[in-house]
C-alpha cells in the first residue's frame, strides 16, 4: 500500500513548498520514500512555474534539505482523486481547496495546524508577508513529525 501527501498554500513558493521539502526529508530518513509521495500546490496561479521563494530556498539550504526541481503550480480537480491527503497550510486555503474540487473528491482535505492543536493557532503564519520563514520552518518541521506519525498508522491500517 501507498499514500499521497498533497500540501496546499497560496501561492505555492513559501509554505506548501516548504512542507513538501521538509516531509520528503522525513519519510526519507524514515525509508518510506517508496510508500509515501510527496508533492505541493497552490490555490492561486501567479506563481506558477516558478521556484520556491528565496526566503524558502536559503531556509532548506541552511537545513540541508532538497527542493531540487520544485516549482509553483496550482491545484487541479483531479488532485482530489490522485491525493490521499491534502493538507491546508490555512483555514482560506482550506475553504479554497473544498470548493475548487467540489463534493465528489476522494482525498482528505486537513488543515496543517489540526495536528497540532497545543499551537493554538489555526493557520500557519504566510511569511511571504510576514518575512518569518524560521517561525514558519519550526511549526512545518513540528507538523511533519506528527504528519508522518499520522501516515504510517494509515498505512499500518491498510
Amino acid at each position: 500500500m501507498s499514500y499521497s501527501v498533497l500540501f496546499v498554500c497560496l501561492g505555492n513558493i513559501c509554505r506548501s513548498p516548504m512542507a513538501e521539502a521538509v516531509f520528503r526529508d522525513v519519510v526519507r530518513r524514515e525509508g518510506l520514500e517508496d510508500r509515501i509521495t510527496v508533492d505541493s500546490a497552490g490555490t492561486g496561479d501567479w506563481h506558477i512555474g516558478h521556484p520556491p521563494h528565496e526566503g524558502t530556498r536559503k531556509l532548506l539550504d541552511r537545513f540541508g534539505i532538497s527542493y531540487t526541481g520544485m516549482k509553483a503550480r496550482q491545484i487541479a480537480k483531479a488532485d482530489g482523486e490522485r491525493f490521499d491527503l491534502i493538507v491546508a497550510m490555512d483555514t482560506r486555503n482550506e475553504r479554497d481547496i473544498r470548493e475548487m474540487l467540489g463534493v465528489s473528491a476522494q482525498s482528505q482535505v486537513i488543515r496543517f495546524l489540526s495536528l497540532m492543536p497545543e499551537q493554538g493557532l489555526a493557520d500557519v503564519p504566510d511569511p511571504y508577508y510576514s518575512g518569518n520563514f524560521d517561525e514558519v520552518y519550526e511549526l512545518v518541521k513540528a507538523g511533519c513529525e506528527k504528519l508522518l506519525a499520522y501516515v504510517k498508522e494509515r498505512l499500518a491500517n491498510g
